[in-house]
């Protein structure tokens, strides 16, 4: 016969594990609509050549179409203007918006 009695350390212990867990997959979906832009003048967005407008990049390496929109970093919910970059943590980039760091989605 299985016990079923769930004792106060076990108890601690899934509770320790369980809420951070979840308060991430609630604050991540809120996170999303609260995260600041990515100022051009950021030393990282100055370092990856980001730009909000992509037909205005003069990096070498920029090549017409790719934009973060398209790009493998890029997250949230597509067709929002603004959205988190796994580059980026913390802030927002513009979708239309491209940088050096852009890879092709497969």
């Amino acid at each position: 016969m299985r016990d079923n009695h769930l004792s106060r350390r076990r108890f601690l212990l899934n509770m320790a594990i369980a809420a951070p867990a979840g308060s991430l997959i609630v604050s991540k979906a809120a996170m999303a609509e609260e995260l600041p832009k990515l100022s051009l003048d950021d030393p990282l967005a100055v370092g990856l050549q980001y730009v909000e407008d992509a037909t205005t990049s003069t990096a070498a390496n920029y090549k017409a179409g790719n934009t973060c929109d398209n790009c493998l970093q890029i997250q949230g919910n597509a067709g929002d203007a603004y959205r988190p970059c796994a580059i980026v943590p913390g802030k927002s980039v513009a979708a239309a918006g491209w940088c050096s760091a852009w890879v092709a989605k497969p």
